[in-house]
Parts: C-alpha cells; sequence; structure tokens
C-alpha cells in the first residue's frame, strides 16, 4: 500500500507540481476510495490508469483533499469557555496592557462559520460597553476558494443549525433560501490565503507580527503525518502571545498533549503551549 501511495504522490508532483506526502496515508486512502466509488473503480490499478488516461480527474481529486467541513459553534463546550470564561478574562488583562487590541488567528477557516462565530461572541462581549473592546480577527486558508466563500460569508439553511434564533436574527440577513452574515460581523476580519507548512512566513502577512491572544486551528491536525503536525504546531505556539490559547478540535487532544501543550480548562479543547 505504501508503494501505491508513493506512485500516486510523484504521479502527481510529475503532472500537477502537487506534493501530497505531508497528509495522513489513512486521510489519502479513504480520498481515493471515496474517487474511486464516484467513478466507479473496482480497483486502485483501475483508477491510477483513469488518473493517466484522463486528467480532470487529478483535478478532482486533489479537490477532495481540501479540507473544508466546518460549523458554527462546532464545539458547544469550547464556545462556552471561551464566552464565559476566556474572553472576560483576556479583556481584563487588555485594560491593564498598553496593547488594548484582542488578536485572534483563524488558522483554517474553511467556509468562515468558525470565523463569524468568533465575531459574534466578540461583538455581543461588547454589548452595552462604554468602552468597547477592540479586536481583530485574521482567518486564513490553503484554498483560494474557501477564502472567497467565507469573505461572502453566504450560508443556506442547513449551514445554522447551530445558531440559536435569537442570534440567526440578530447576525444574518434572508434573501430567498440564503442568509447572509451582516456587515457588523466582517468589520474586524482579515480574509487571506496562507498556507500553514510555508516556511517563508510564521504567519498572515496581514498580520504583520503574529502575536495572537487565541490561536483556532481545530480539526486540521490529524490530515498530516505527525512530522507535519508538529511543524504547524511549532509555527502556532512561536505565534501565540504571552498567555495566549490555541484551540483545537475535540478528537486532536492527544495531539497536543505528545507536542507539549497543556489543557487550560477540562475537556474544552482549549491549550496552552508548557
Amino acid at each position: 500500500m505504501r508503494d501505491e501511495l508513493k506512485y500516486l504522490t510523484d504521479f502527481l508532483v510529475e503532472k500537477k507540481r502537487v506534493d501530497i506526502s505531508r497528509f495522513d496515508n489513512t486521510f489519502l486512502l479513504k480520498s481515493i476510495q471515496k474517487r474511486m466509488d464516484e467513478t466507479r473503480c473496482d480497483t486502485m490499478e483501475s483508477y491510477y490508469a483513469l488518473l493517466d488516461q484522463y486528467p480532470p480527474e487529478s483535478d478532482e481529486f486533489l479537490q477532495s483533499l481540501q479540507i473544508n467541513y466546518s460549523e458554527f459553534f462546532r464545539n458547544p463546550l469550547t464556545f462556552s469557555v471561551l464566552e464565559k470564561i476566556v474572553l472576560p478574562s483576556l479583556a481584563q488583562r487588555k485594560s491593564r496592557s498598553k496593547r488594548k487590541e484582542i488578536r485572534i488567528w483563524s488558522a483554517a477557516c474553511a467556509g468562515g462559520q468558525e470565523t463569524y462565530s468568533l465575531s459574534m461572541l466578540l461583538n455581543e462581549f461588547n454589548t452595552g460597553k462604554v468602552n468597547k473592546q477592540d479586536f481583530r480577527i485574521f482567518a486564513t486558508d490553503i484554498s483560494e476558494n474557501h477564502v472567497g466563500v467565507a469573505s461572502k460569508g453566504q450560508y443556506p439553511k442547513s449551514a445554522l443549525n447551530m445558531i440559536t434564533l435569537k442570534r440567526l436574527n440578530e447576525w444574518f440577513s434572508k434573501k430567498g433560501d440564503v442568509y447572509s452574515v451582516k456587515s457588523q460581523l466582517k468589520e474586524n476580519i482579515d480574509f487571506s490565503v496562507f498556507d500553514l507548512l510555508n516556511p517563508e512566513f510564521s504567519s498572515p502577512p496581514a498580520s504583520i507580527f503574529g502575536d495572537f491572544d487565541i490561536v483556532f486551528c481545530a480539526n486540521l491536525l490529524f490530515y498530516f503525518k505527525p512530522e507535519y503536525r508538529t511543524l504547524i504546531l511549532d509555527k502556532l505556539g512561536r505565534c501565540l502571545a504571552d498567555g495566549g490559547v490555541l484551540i483545537t478540535g475535540e478528537t486532536e487532544r492527544e495531539i497536543l498533549m505528545k507536542n507539549n501543550y497543556q489543557e487550560v480548562y477540562p475537556q474544552s479543547a482549549i491549550f496552552r503551549k508548557m
């Protein structure tokens, strides 16, 4: 099986100049099987023959590797801890600091649901306050297409299952079957394309110097081989401000603990570097 994956990697490097060696083998095999089912190929050999004879299939396969699934308020416990503990504590520290702005990096924003969830929390945190808390969210993804979708902020009703009716009425406008986030949610967000494994940049260029109070990188790490997970975590860790937190997915807890991160609040998937 390893030889077959090497053949696929070499083929895509030669034909598309795309290196997929960073991805976890299990994830690659599931992606191949999915494309085999879609194209009705019975064996991996027949699928590889299709790749060779029908170039558009290479694009379809590469597209299938783009991690684009996301939800609003995907882990309710994480967002509850953010709302009730992390943000109030962080705002209190900012009031005593020279740098007043809360800086957040949504490092794999996909369709933007995570980013707008964060923006809702921060806007709601400011509701009724005379002295508003300044904040800036930097939302990035390796896919230009995903960044385009996220920056538009338009979603079908089926994507809003985790949104309360109050938030739906307050933060979205409806036209036909499409719900669009209101402009206020976008005001403090910078969307850009960014590859977490690009060795030239430690953080999104728009952020200038990183120094993030919160970095969100949820449900991404397990798609990569361990050595690439480590590279990503090292990069994210270097971007954290003193006392900053890294937030991942519920299933990535063990990965963080193996890389010298400690969970700050039990079962919250909110970590600090040890």
